[in-house]
Protein backbone atom coordinates (compact mmCIF):
# COMPACT_ATOMS: atom_id res chain seq x y z
CA UNK A 1 0.00 0.00 0.00
CA UNK A 2 2.59 1.87 0.31
CA UNK A 3 5.67 1.39 0.08
CA UNK A 4 5.54 -1.33 3.15
CA UNK A 5 7.54 -4.19 0.78
CA UNK A 6 10.25 -5.16 2.34
CA UNK A 7 11.91 -5.09 -1.28
CA UNK A 8 15.01 -6.99 -0.72
CA UNK A 9 13.58 -9.54 1.32
CA UNK A 10 10.67 -9.81 -0.80
CA UNK A 11 12.70 -10.78 -3.43
CA UNK A 12 14.33 -13.61 -1.81
CA UNK A 13 11.06 -15.42 -0.99
CA UNK A 14 9.99 -15.27 -4.50
CA UNK A 15 7.63 -12.36 -3.98
CA UNK A 16 7.44 -10.46 -7.37
CA UNK A 17 7.26 -6.66 -7.96
CA UNK A 18 8.51 -6.58 -11.73
CA UNK A 19 9.85 -3.19 -12.31
CA UNK A 20 9.70 -2.52 -16.16
CA UNK A 21 11.60 -0.14 -17.27
CA UNK A 22 10.47 2.51 -19.63
CA UNK A 23 6.96 2.67 -22.02
CA UNK A 24 7.44 1.94 -25.62
CA UNK A 25 9.29 -0.52 -27.56
CA UNK A 26 7.77 -3.97 -28.90
CA UNK A 27 7.02 -5.01 -25.16
CA UNK A 28 3.89 -2.09 -25.17
CA UNK A 29 0.65 -2.15 -24.23
CA UNK A 30 -0.12 -1.51 -28.13
CA UNK A 31 0.69 -5.48 -27.89
CA UNK A 32 -2.68 -7.19 -27.04
CA UNK A 33 -1.42 -9.82 -25.02
CA UNK A 34 0.38 -7.90 -22.69
CA UNK A 35 -1.49 -5.75 -19.92
CA UNK A 36 0.55 -2.75 -18.12
CA UNK A 37 0.08 -2.34 -14.87
CA UNK A 38 0.57 1.41 -13.29
CA UNK A 39 1.57 1.39 -9.61
CA UNK A 40 3.30 2.79 -6.27
CA UNK A 41 6.77 0.72 -5.37
CA UNK A 42 4.73 -1.17 -2.91
CA UNK A 43 3.20 -3.15 -5.68
CA UNK A 44 3.87 -6.87 -5.02
CA UNK A 45 2.51 -10.92 -5.32
CA UNK A 46 3.32 -13.71 -5.57
CA UNK A 47 4.80 -15.60 -8.25
CA UNK A 48 2.53 -18.19 -8.70
CA UNK A 49 -0.38 -16.23 -8.42
CA UNK A 50 0.46 -13.68 -10.82
CA UNK A 51 1.22 -16.88 -12.97
CA UNK A 52 -2.48 -18.66 -12.40
CA UNK A 53 -3.77 -14.79 -13.78
CA UNK A 54 -1.26 -15.05 -16.91
CA UNK A 55 -2.16 -18.96 -17.89
CA UNK A 56 -6.18 -18.42 -17.04
CA UNK A 57 -6.30 -14.76 -19.09
CA UNK A 58 -3.69 -15.42 -21.81
CA UNK A 59 -2.28 -12.16 -20.89
CA UNK A 60 1.44 -11.12 -19.86
CA UNK A 61 1.76 -8.73 -16.88
CA UNK A 62 4.03 -5.66 -17.10
CA UNK A 63 4.72 -3.72 -14.55
CA UNK A 64 5.30 -0.22 -14.32
CA UNK A 65 6.68 1.20 -10.61
CA UNK A 66 6.36 4.88 -9.97
CA UNK A 67 7.26 6.24 -6.81
CA UNK A 68 5.01 6.68 -4.09
CA UNK A 69 1.26 6.51 -4.21
CA UNK A 70 1.00 10.31 -4.10
CA UNK A 71 3.68 10.94 -7.12
CA UNK A 72 2.75 8.03 -9.00
CA UNK A 73 -1.09 9.32 -8.84
CA UNK A 74 0.00 12.82 -10.26
CA UNK A 75 1.86 10.94 -13.05
CA UNK A 76 -0.73 9.25 -13.88
CA UNK A 77 -2.88 12.82 -14.20
CA UNK A 78 0.08 14.11 -16.26
CA UNK A 79 -0.08 11.70 -18.73
CA UNK A 80 -3.56 10.36 -18.83
CA UNK A 81 -3.95 11.62 -22.84
CA UNK A 82 -0.96 8.82 -23.46
CA UNK A 83 -1.29 6.70 -20.29
CA UNK A 84 1.66 4.73 -19.43
CA UNK A 85 -0.51 1.84 -19.08
CA UNK A 86 -3.95 -0.43 -19.02
CA UNK A 87 -4.90 0.03 -15.58
CA UNK A 88 -3.45 1.91 -12.45
CA UNK A 89 -3.73 0.49 -8.90
CA UNK A 90 -3.05 1.90 -5.58
CA UNK A 91 -4.81 5.37 -5.51
CA UNK A 92 -6.36 5.67 -1.91
CA UNK A 93 -9.14 7.75 -0.65
CA UNK A 94 -6.91 10.17 0.31
CA UNK A 95 -6.33 11.11 -3.43
CA UNK A 96 -9.36 9.68 -5.01
CA UNK A 97 -11.10 12.72 -5.96
CA UNK A 98 -8.15 14.14 -7.78
CA UNK A 99 -7.63 11.11 -9.99
CA UNK A 100 -11.89 11.27 -10.80
CA UNK A 101 -12.09 14.98 -11.35
CA UNK A 102 -9.25 14.85 -13.64
CA UNK A 103 -10.44 12.05 -15.25
CA UNK A 104 -7.83 9.48 -14.94
CA UNK A 105 -10.28 6.03 -15.16
CA UNK A 106 -13.17 4.92 -17.07
CA UNK A 107 -15.87 2.94 -15.63
CA UNK A 108 -15.77 -0.88 -15.38
CA UNK A 109 -17.76 -2.88 -13.22
CA UNK A 110 -15.63 -5.75 -11.77
CA UNK A 111 -16.98 -9.41 -11.75
CA UNK A 112 -17.33 -9.96 -8.58
CA UNK A 113 -17.82 -6.71 -6.92
CA UNK A 114 -20.69 -7.57 -5.26
CA UNK A 115 -18.25 -9.72 -2.71
CA UNK A 116 -16.40 -6.09 -1.66
CA UNK A 117 -17.84 -4.76 1.06
CA UNK A 118 -20.42 -2.00 0.87
CA UNK A 119 -18.04 0.73 2.66
CA UNK A 120 -15.01 0.33 0.70
CA UNK A 121 -17.43 1.51 -2.73
CA UNK A 122 -16.72 5.24 -2.21
CA UNK A 123 -17.19 5.79 -6.17
CA UNK A 124 -21.18 5.22 -5.58
CA UNK A 125 -22.83 3.59 -8.36
CA UNK A 126 -20.05 4.69 -10.86
CA UNK A 127 -17.35 2.25 -10.84
CA UNK A 128 -14.71 4.25 -12.40
CA UNK A 129 -12.71 2.81 -9.49
CA UNK A 130 -12.61 -0.60 -7.89
CA UNK A 131 -11.28 -1.09 -4.11
CA UNK A 132 -8.50 -3.70 -3.54
CA UNK A 133 -7.72 -3.38 -0.04
CA UNK A 134 -7.57 -0.94 3.21
CA UNK A 135 -5.41 -0.32 6.06
CA UNK A 136 -4.44 2.04 8.93
CA UNK A 137 -2.08 4.47 8.48
CA UNK A 138 -0.48 4.77 12.22
CA UNK A 139 2.31 6.06 14.37
CA UNK A 140 4.61 3.04 15.17
CA UNK A 141 7.48 3.12 17.72
CA UNK A 142 11.06 1.33 18.86
CA UNK A 143 10.34 -1.02 21.10
CA UNK A 144 13.67 -1.36 22.30
CA UNK A 145 14.21 2.46 21.87
CA UNK A 146 11.77 3.10 24.39
CA UNK A 147 12.27 0.71 27.13
CA UNK A 148 16.06 2.15 27.00
CA UNK A 149 15.06 5.43 28.10
CA UNK A 150 12.50 3.51 30.30
CA UNK A 151 10.08 5.89 28.58
CA UNK A 152 6.48 4.98 27.86
CA UNK A 153 5.39 5.35 23.83
CA UNK A 154 2.91 7.76 22.75
CA UNK A 155 -0.55 6.75 21.89
CA UNK A 156 -2.20 9.43 20.46
CA UNK A 157 -1.79 12.56 18.38
CA UNK A 158 -1.88 14.85 21.42
CA UNK A 159 0.75 12.92 23.22
CA UNK A 160 3.14 13.39 19.92
CA UNK A 161 3.29 16.98 20.83
CA UNK A 162 4.41 16.86 24.41
CA UNK A 163 8.15 17.56 25.79
CA UNK A 164 9.43 14.33 26.08
CA UNK A 165 8.76 12.89 22.33
CA UNK A 166 10.63 16.40 20.89
CA UNK A 167 12.93 15.36 18.30
CA UNK A 168 11.73 11.30 17.94
CA UNK A 169 8.90 11.82 15.22
CA UNK A 170 9.67 11.19 11.49
CA UNK A 171 7.01 11.56 8.68
CA UNK A 172 6.28 11.95 4.96
CA UNK A 173 5.59 15.01 2.88
CA UNK A 174 2.07 15.39 2.74
CA UNK A 175 2.27 16.94 -0.61
CA UNK A 176 4.60 13.91 -1.99
CA UNK A 177 3.50 10.93 -0.04
CA UNK A 178 0.07 8.95 0.65
CA UNK A 179 1.35 7.34 4.42
CA UNK A 180 2.36 11.69 4.83
CA UNK A 181 -1.50 13.08 4.02
CA UNK A 182 -2.87 10.29 5.63
CA UNK A 183 -1.41 11.38 8.69
CA UNK A 184 -2.52 14.82 7.74
CA UNK A 185 -6.31 14.21 7.28
CA UNK A 186 -5.72 12.26 10.47
CA UNK A 187 -4.94 14.56 12.24
CA UNK A 188 -7.61 17.04 10.80
CA UNK A 189 -10.70 14.49 11.40
CA UNK A 190 -9.30 13.99 15.13
CA UNK A 191 -8.59 18.09 15.45
CA UNK A 192 -11.09 19.95 12.90
CA UNK A 193 -11.00 22.16 10.72
CA UNK A 194 -8.94 24.87 12.44
CA UNK A 195 -7.42 22.86 14.90
CA UNK A 196 -5.34 20.70 13.17
CA UNK A 197 -3.09 23.83 12.22
CA UNK A 198 -2.20 24.37 15.93
CA UNK A 199 -1.25 20.69 16.26
CA UNK A 200 1.03 20.70 13.41
CA UNK A 201 2.17 23.80 15.00
CA UNK A 202 3.09 22.26 18.04
CA UNK A 203 4.61 19.42 15.98
CA UNK A 204 7.00 21.37 14.42
CA UNK A 205 8.19 22.87 18.03
CA UNK A 206 8.66 19.91 18.81
CA UNK A 207 11.11 18.91 16.11
CA UNK A 208 9.23 16.36 13.90
CA UNK A 209 11.27 15.67 10.83
CA UNK A 210 9.95 15.78 7.09
CA UNK A 211 11.13 13.65 4.40
CA UNK A 212 9.57 13.18 0.84
CA UNK A 213 8.23 9.16 1.32
CA UNK A 214 7.41 6.26 3.12
CA UNK A 215 10.89 4.38 1.74
CA UNK A 216 12.92 7.09 3.24
CA UNK A 217 10.97 7.38 6.74
CA UNK A 218 10.42 4.09 7.19
CA UNK A 219 13.81 2.42 5.96
CA UNK A 220 16.51 5.16 6.65
CA UNK A 221 15.14 7.55 9.68
CA UNK A 222 13.13 4.89 11.82
CA UNK A 223 15.82 3.34 14.48
CA UNK A 224 13.02 0.45 14.72
CA UNK A 225 13.08 -1.16 11.05
CA UNK A 226 15.41 -3.46 10.01
CA UNK A 227 16.94 -1.40 7.38
CA UNK A 228 16.89 2.18 9.59
CA UNK A 229 19.02 -0.03 11.92
CA UNK A 230 21.63 -0.37 9.32
CA UNK A 231 21.39 3.04 8.40
CA UNK A 232 21.81 4.88 11.53
CA UNK A 233 17.79 5.85 11.51
CA UNK A 234 17.78 7.94 14.77
CA UNK A 235 13.79 8.40 15.33
CA UNK A 236 12.13 6.14 17.26
CA UNK A 237 9.03 7.18 15.64
CA UNK A 238 7.40 7.50 12.61
CA UNK A 239 4.31 7.42 10.58
CA UNK A 240 4.02 3.92 8.76
CA UNK A 241 0.96 1.36 9.02
CA UNK A 242 -0.36 -0.67 11.56
CA UNK A 243 0.88 -3.81 9.39
CA UNK A 244 4.32 -2.84 9.82
CA UNK A 245 4.97 -4.97 12.98
CA UNK A 246 4.16 -8.26 11.53
CA UNK A 247 6.25 -7.22 8.51
CA UNK A 248 9.12 -6.72 10.78
CA UNK A 249 8.54 -10.45 12.11
CA UNK A 250 7.82 -12.12 9.03
CA UNK A 251 10.65 -10.47 7.03
CA UNK A 252 13.70 -11.15 9.89
CA UNK A 253 16.33 -13.76 9.61
CA UNK A 254 14.86 -14.80 12.85
CA UNK A 255 11.87 -14.74 13.75
CA UNK A 256 11.57 -13.13 16.77
CA UNK A 257 8.63 -13.93 19.98
CA UNK A 258 6.99 -10.37 19.63
CA UNK A 259 7.18 -7.66 17.04
CA UNK A 260 10.48 -5.28 17.67
CA UNK A 261 7.66 -2.41 16.82
CA UNK A 262 4.54 -1.60 18.19
CA UNK A 263 1.84 1.14 16.94
CA UNK A 264 0.33 4.17 18.46
CA UNK A 265 -3.17 2.94 18.41
CA UNK A 266 -4.81 6.43 18.71
CA UNK A 267 -3.25 7.89 15.67
CA UNK A 268 -4.57 5.30 12.99
CA UNK A 269 -6.14 6.70 9.93
CA UNK A 270 -8.27 4.11 7.42
CA UNK A 271 -7.17 3.97 4.38
CA UNK A 272 -8.63 2.68 1.28
CA UNK A 273 -6.80 1.48 -2.08
CA UNK A 274 -8.42 1.21 -5.77
CA UNK A 275 -7.70 -0.28 -9.27
CA UNK A 276 -9.26 1.43 -12.36
CA UNK A 277 -9.03 1.23 -16.05
CA UNK A 278 -7.04 3.94 -17.56
CA UNK A 279 -8.64 6.69 -19.91
CA UNK A 280 -7.09 6.21 -23.16
CA UNK A 281 -5.68 2.44 -22.22
CA UNK A 282 -4.94 0.49 -25.44
CA UNK A 283 -5.79 -3.43 -24.03
CA UNK A 284 -8.95 -2.27 -21.96
CA UNK A 285 -9.91 -5.99 -21.98
CA UNK A 286 -6.94 -6.78 -20.68
CA UNK A 287 -7.25 -4.30 -17.89
CA UNK A 288 -10.45 -5.55 -17.07
CA UNK A 289 -9.31 -9.16 -16.87
CA UNK A 290 -6.63 -7.73 -14.66
CA UNK A 291 -9.34 -5.50 -12.30
CA UNK A 292 -11.10 -8.95 -12.00
CA UNK A 293 -8.24 -10.64 -10.97
CA UNK A 294 -7.72 -8.28 -8.18
CA UNK A 295 -10.66 -9.02 -6.25
CA UNK A 296 -10.38 -12.61 -7.07
CA UNK A 297 -10.19 -15.05 -3.84
CA UNK A 298 -6.67 -15.64 -4.75
CA UNK A 299 -5.15 -12.86 -5.08
CA UNK A 300 -7.03 -11.36 -1.85
CA UNK A 301 -5.74 -14.12 0.50
CA UNK A 302 -2.32 -13.98 -1.18
CA UNK A 303 -2.05 -10.18 -0.67
CA UNK A 304 -2.12 -9.57 2.89
CA UNK A 305 1.70 -10.68 3.46
CA UNK A 306 2.88 -9.23 0.29
CA UNK A 307 1.74 -5.72 0.64
CA UNK A 308 0.68 -6.13 4.01
CA UNK A 309 -3.22 -5.05 3.95
CA UNK A 310 -6.44 -6.73 4.74
CA UNK A 311 -8.38 -7.53 1.66
CA UNK A 312 -11.94 -6.13 1.07
CA UNK A 313 -13.47 -9.47 -0.43
CA UNK A 314 -15.96 -11.00 1.98
CA UNK A 315 -14.81 -14.14 3.07
CA UNK A 316 -11.06 -13.82 1.81
CA UNK A 317 -8.71 -15.14 5.04
CA UNK A 318 -5.91 -13.18 6.63
CA UNK A 319 -3.26 -15.16 7.53
CA UNK A 320 -2.91 -15.77 11.47
CA UNK A 321 0.73 -13.79 11.58
CA UNK A 322 -0.63 -11.26 9.81
CA UNK A 323 -3.33 -10.28 12.62
CA UNK A 324 -1.32 -11.82 15.49
CA UNK A 325 1.39 -8.64 15.10
CA UNK A 326 -0.66 -6.09 13.65
CA UNK A 327 -4.39 -6.42 14.43
CA UNK A 328 -6.50 -3.34 12.43
CA UNK A 329 -7.18 -0.46 14.31
CA UNK A 330 -10.47 -0.47 16.22
CA UNK A 331 -11.59 2.99 16.22
CA UNK A 332 -9.31 4.98 12.96
CA UNK A 333 -10.02 8.32 12.57
CA UNK A 334 -12.10 8.56 8.99
CA UNK A 335 -13.45 11.68 6.69
CA UNK A 336 -16.05 11.49 3.67
CA UNK A 337 -14.41 11.38 0.21
CA UNK A 338 -16.36 14.85 -0.46
CA UNK A 339 -14.85 16.55 2.70
CA UNK A 340 -11.23 15.54 1.83
CA UNK A 341 -11.98 16.89 -1.91
CA UNK A 342 -12.94 19.58 -0.91
CA UNK A 343 -10.14 20.84 1.23
CA UNK A 344 -7.09 18.73 0.69
CA UNK A 345 -5.53 20.61 -1.56
CA UNK A 346 -5.85 23.98 0.75
CA UNK A 347 -4.68 22.01 3.53
CA UNK A 348 -2.05 20.29 2.03
CA UNK A 349 -1.09 24.33 1.25
CA UNK A 350 -1.33 25.24 4.61
CA UNK A 351 0.61 22.46 6.05
CA UNK A 352 3.40 23.33 3.96
CA UNK A 353 3.47 26.63 4.59
CA UNK A 354 3.29 25.80 8.10
CA UNK A 355 5.56 22.95 8.27
CA UNK A 356 8.36 22.95 6.10
CA UNK A 357 9.05 26.88 5.84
Amino acid sequence: MHNKTFVAVAVGLGLIGLSACGSGGSESSADSKTVTLVSHDSWAVSKNVLKDFEKQSGYKVRVLNDGDAGQAVNKAILTKDNPQGDVFFGVDNTLLSRALDNGLFQPYTAKGLDQVGASYQLDKGKHRVTPVDYGDICVNYDKAWFSKHRLAPPQTYADLAKPQYKNLLVTENAATSSPGLGFLLGSAARFGDKGWQDYWKKLKANGVKVVDGWEQAYSQEFSGSTGGKKAGGDRPLVVSYASSPPAEVIYAKKRPATAPTGVATGTCFRQIEFAGLLGNAKNPEGAKAFIDFLVSKEFQEDMPLNMFVYPVVKGAAVPADFTKYGPAAKDPETMAPDKIAANRDQWVKSWTSLVLR
